[in-house]
């Protein structure tokens, strides 16, 4: 959404808010009775704005996610140097300890996003507002509480199961759900969402980056191809063809905060500028990114902290004649960013992350980068359809979408692959593609059930990856207060 999402404050199991000010008045005063507050349209909208909100914040998509890129071998920490990002450090050297502090953001960024959308969909359906208000705000809902199970099923494995508002007095000590059981509820979750939300070009104004059918299409597309089920990966892939999004011209645009949420978007984080709230705070609507990954001691950008430096192998990665490196990267002779130029010396590998830096033009403060984070794209979408017709033998009609992203990098076309070379093409496509957008962990992952992640890995000399780190361990802090959580093998 292009105006700033509501905060919405969580003091308790049962609080939601993001209220009307009167309310805060109440007693008792630490606490907020959602039967007073599903009353009218805005307060729908209001609970599902803050609904949105997790996704927001550093343990998601404003830091966390983007960092495993740093574990996937596509770059390094950089940063500060020493022990800077330690956290990080560990998990992308596969020394990763139940007391990881970022493995704990990962493992506690969804909840509150969990809850939020369980009290909406238990209060909304009962409100006398306008049907089609009423079914975008569970449809987005659903959508939401998927997307947080997704993200917290791909991390660890098997997770509680929470579909219904916590309540005082309720057992506060789940056990976890076999993943299969969460996978089902996942896709039951963006089916409904699938059937309730309205297309993308229905939004305007503030309501410009909310949900959509194709968001719910193209992400039911990715839990499928995740789990294997080519097929249904495609049928859904083909339904997003079906809504009309197109690839920008320029790939570029996709990274430009003045054109966010363009017709190759299907869903992405929303960031603003001028929104008020402190930088390291939750309630913050800026994004981190230009700040943490702009050179540092560069002066290119406002911050510059040097993080997510890509490493010599990633960069040869690219066939001559790309135009998606100098997009996503930074190297000496690249085009001036800014009319900056930049220098090898800025970066520990000679490197820096181009992607998402904003000009001071725009940003002129560390704290104030308006940039979104793209979270799916028509291109993963073609990307995912060649895949999936590759796996079902049909390699011959996969060249078509993977020839379109390839286009659109000015590559020449792939032909004539068999179906082995293919898919080894078609991974290091999405590896260029969606560089540094999050993506690259979960491919790694999900092929050849890890197999593939641990064989990569080890040959760019990560060889301490083992099979147990293809799940991250249950935080220790959340097996103290809930010893129902059994730990993941070999932690």
């Amino acid at each position: 959404m292009k105006t700033k999402i509501i905060a919405v404050l969580l003091i308790s199991l049962t609080i939601l808010a993001g209220c009307k000010k009167d309310f805060l008045t109440k007693s008792p005063e630490d606490s907020i009775n959602t039967a007073n507050f599903f009353k009218t349209e805005a307060d729908a909208v209001a609970a599902i704005n803050g609904a949105y909100q997790p996704l927001q914040w550093p343990k998601l998509y404003n830091m966390r996610m983007w960092t495993t890129d740093i574990m996937a071998g596509n770059s390094i920490v950089g940063a500060g140097g020493g022990s800077d990002g330690q956290e990080t450090q560990d998990n992308a050297n596969f020394v990763t300890a139940t007391d990881n502090q970022g493995v704990l953001d990962l493992w506690r960024g969804p909840w509150p996003g969990i809850l939020r959308t369980n009290i909406i969909l238990e209060k909304v359906p009962d409100m006398d507002i306008a049907e089609a208000v009423k079914n975008r705000v569970l449809g987005e809902a659903y959508f939401l509480r998927a997307h947080y199970y997704f993200i917290l099923v791909r991390f660890f494995g098997d997770v509680p199961l929470v579909l219904a508002p916590v309540q005082p007095g309720d057992d506060l000590r789940p056990f976890r759900t076999p993943k299969n059981l969460v996978y089902e509820q996942i896709i039951a979750d963006f089916s409904k969402a699938a059937d309730l939300l309205p297309p993308k070009e229905s939004y305007t104004g503030a309501d410009v980056g909310r949900a959509s059918k194709g968001s719910a299409y193209g992400m039911l597309a990715k839990v499928h191809l995740t789990m294997g089920n080519w097929q249904e990966a495609l049928d859904f892939c083909t339904l997003v063809e079906g809504l009309g999004y197109t690839l920008n011209q320029n790939y570029a645009d996709n990274f430009n905060p003045l054109k966010k949420n363009s017709n190759e978007s299907l869903f992405e984080i929303q960031y603003v500028a001028n929104a008020g709230n402190n930088f390291w705070s939750n309630e913050n609507q800026a994004s981190w990114l230009s700040t943490f990954t702009g050179p540092r001691g560069a002066d290119m950008v406002a911050g510059g902290w040097g993080w997510n430096q890509p490493t010599q192998e990633f960069m040869n990665k690219y066939e001559a004649g790309d135009l998606r490196k100098s997009v996503t990267t930074l190297y000496e002779g690249c085009p001036s960013f800014d009319g900056k130029e930049y220098q090898a010396s800025y970066s520990l590998t000679g490197y820096n992350l181009r992607k998402f830096l904003v000009s001071k033009g725009i940003s002129a403060s560390y704290d104030n980068s308006p940039m979104n984070f793209p979270v799916l794209r028509y291109a993963d979408v073609l990307l995912m359809k060649a895949e999936a017709l590759n796996e079902l033998g049909n390699t011959s009609l996969a060249e078509a979408p993977l020839n379109l992203v390839r286009a659109r990098a000015g590559l020449p076309a792939v032909s004539g692959l068999a179906q082995a070379a293919f898919r080894e093409k078609l991974l290091d496509e999405r590896r260029l593609e969606l560089a540094f957008e999050g993506q690259r962990w979960f491919d790694l992952i999900r092929v050849n059930n890890g197999q593939y992640a641990i064989q990569f890995l080890h040959s760019i000399g990560k060889t301490n990856m083992s099979e147990k780190y293809l799940l991250f361990p249950i935080p220790q802090k959340e097996r103290d207060a809930n010893p129902n959580l059994s730990q993941n093998s070999g932690y």
